[in-house]
């Protein structure tokens, strides 16, 4: 049996975010575990993000040592790629002075290419968010069961890869916002019947009216329908403060049972971390707005472009 290394512990301001391609379960749960015995014998604490049946072989793995750790479903908590940031963030913010160590799976085999190139954007956004300080996040992915381009991006958004039980450099590891950039690919267009809204300043009113009215007819619980019109009035909102002063909104039903909404205008994302982490109460507007939609949405696909900015909402009839 092969055993993977296991990366070094972080020094103070020492960020270390590795990818761990793993080809079987075994081969999975060897150097993950290897990974948080480490980090519990550094006393240093420890975040299992995970998609669930990953989770229960962990466990099973790791036996009495699970106990002493936080778990969570990736399936949950990443079911939007852009919520995830902002719990890896929270969790290694809970004991300052202390380097966190996180196992995060962002991407597994299944997602939907929308899903897969958002969390390919988080993934490159790691390496901004927490520049500067002790944490290490190991990201697994899947050999046998991802596709090739996405395998490679991975070596583009990690610094350092764990292949074949030899952890180095990854000679591809791009910057941040090239790789960001690179996932503002073309939306591909609705093939459903949809609505089209255009609105200005004053007219937020109508806005949310149109969307209430509209949604009524989706196969959504009173919750969800009513969680869609909140993002919605909020990107909304943040076209009249943000992008111009005005905004096109377009709504459609998918074949699955589900709701999108496009809100596009010629607003500009100066921060692409903007709404990934939980604004302060002391913040004036901070992401505010994005954050929300984040946490309200199933998936939130972000094209910023030099003429200007799209927001794709999904909540999903699942």
């Amino acid at each position: 049996m092969m055993v993977t290394p296991v990366p070094a512990p972080a020094e103070p301001a020492d960020f270390v975010h590795p990818a761990l391609f793993y080809r079987d379960l075994e081969e999975y749960t060897v150097g993950i575990g290897d990974f948080v015995r480490a980090a519990l014998e550094a006393q240093e604490p420890v975040l299992l993000a995970v998609p669930g049946p990953h989770l229960d072989a962990l466990r099973q793995s790791l036996g009495s040592d699970a106990d002493g750790i936080d778990c969570v479903d990736m399936r949950q908590l990443g079911r939007n790629p852009g919520r995830i940031l902002s719990a890896l963030q929270g969790f290694a913010d809970r004991e300052p002075g202390r380097a966190a160590r996180i196992v995060g799976e962002p991407i597994w085999p299944g997602r939907s290419p929308g899903e897969i190139l958002e969390a390919t954007r988080h993934e490159a956004l790691i390496n901004t968010a927490f520049a500067g300080r002790a944490a290490t996040i190991l990201c697994p992915y899947d050999l046998s069961g991802l596709p090739e381009n996405v395998v490679a991006d991975a070596r583009r958004t990690h610094p350092t890869v764990i292949e074949g039980g030899l952890d180095g450099v990854s000679p591809l590891y791009t910057d941040a916002a090239v790789v960001c950039s690179d996932c503002d690919l073309p939306l591909p267009e609705p093939t459903r019947d949809l609505l089209l809204v255009e609105y200005a300043g004053g007219e937020l009113a109508q806005v949310r009216e149109h969307t209430e009215n509209w949604v009524r007819g989706a196969a959504l619980d009173a919750a969800r329908r009513g969680d869609f019109v909140l993002a919605v009035s909020e990107a909304a909102a943040n076209s009249v403060a943000h992008g111009g002063g005005k905004g096109t909104l377009r709504l459609w039903h998918t074949a699955t049972g589900g709701v999108v909404a496009e809100i596009q205008d010629s607003g500009r994302l100066s921060n692409a971390l903007a709404g990934r982490r939980r604004p302060s109460l002391a913040s004036g507007n901070g992401g505010r707005g994005l954050w929300m939609i984040h946490q309200l949405c199933d998936l939130v696909e972000i094209r910023a472009l030099e003429t200007g900015l799209t927001l794709r909402l999904h909540v999903s009839g699942a």
